[in-house]
Order: C-alpha cells, then structure tokens, then sequence
C-alpha cells in the first residue's frame, strides 16, 4: 500500500539523487512551500510530483516521477489524483502540464481527462505539448 504526502526536509538527499532536473536550492524551496509530494511505501519513496504555478495563478506540474519499478502499477495516477485533489481543495479549477511529444507520458495524461492545449518549440528540442485539466 503507497501513501501520498508532503516531500519534506528528510527526504532532501533521496530526491537530489534521483531528480536531476532540478537544482538544489529550487527543490529545497519546494519543498518548504508544499509544493512536491512523496509516494512512498514501508521501503521508502517510489515517486514524486512537484508543481509550481504557471502565470502565478494556474497549478503546472513540473515533474512526475516513478522509479522503474514502480512504473505501471497505478501510481502515477494516485499521485496525480492526490495531487487535483489537493489543488482544488484550495480553490483552483484549472490545472497544467506538458510534455514532450516523443514521451509516452502524453497518453498518460490524455487517460486522466488532460486535453491537448497548445505547444512550445525550442530550438533543438522536440516539441512540448501543454496539457490542461478542468477540475469539476
């Protein structure tokens, strides 16, 4: 059984090993603001989620991670389902992510109710679709 909760300072060493994407200093912010949650089970944290908001008033998942063996057990989806949850507990009706168009995540989030929402094309990258969510 896999619980959700708020990344706190303990888990700091374990997410700078695996979350590359991420500064130090930015995910030491995160974590004190709320804004990444830790899946973990009695052998330690499988996955996370970290968000930020996207025009300073739109919650944008940045990042939705399972370890490999983790993946295809329904985890990313409590992770984001807690995560919405979460969201509109505090009053937003609208949430964001993206992802490259050559990562099968985008199928992910097609499955949750994400609908296709526009595209960003930076030179020598592949194209990243934005995805949104309406939260009822």
């Amino acid at each position: 059984m896999a619980t959700v909760r708020k990344a706190e300072r303990r888990d700091l060493d374990f997410l700078l090993m695996h979350d590359k994407h991420i500064a130090s200093q930015e995910l030491q912010s995160l974590i004190v603001r709320g804004r990444m949650l830790a899946l973990e089970t009695e052998n330690g944290i499988l996955g996370w989620l970290r968000w930020n908001l996207f025009w300073d008033n739109t919650p944008f998942m940045t990042m939705l991670y399972l370890l490999e063996g983790a993946r295809g057990q329904g985890y990313g989806r409590q992770l984001v389902s807690h995560w919405e949850a979460l969201m509109k507990a505090q009053g937003y009706s609208l949430v964001m992510t993206s992802t490259q168009s050559d990562e099968t995540a985008q199928h992910f989030y097609r499955k949750l109710g994400y609908v296709d929402s526009g595209a960003l094309l930076l030179p020598e990258e592949p194209l990243e679709i934005i995805f949104t969510k309406k939260l009822l």
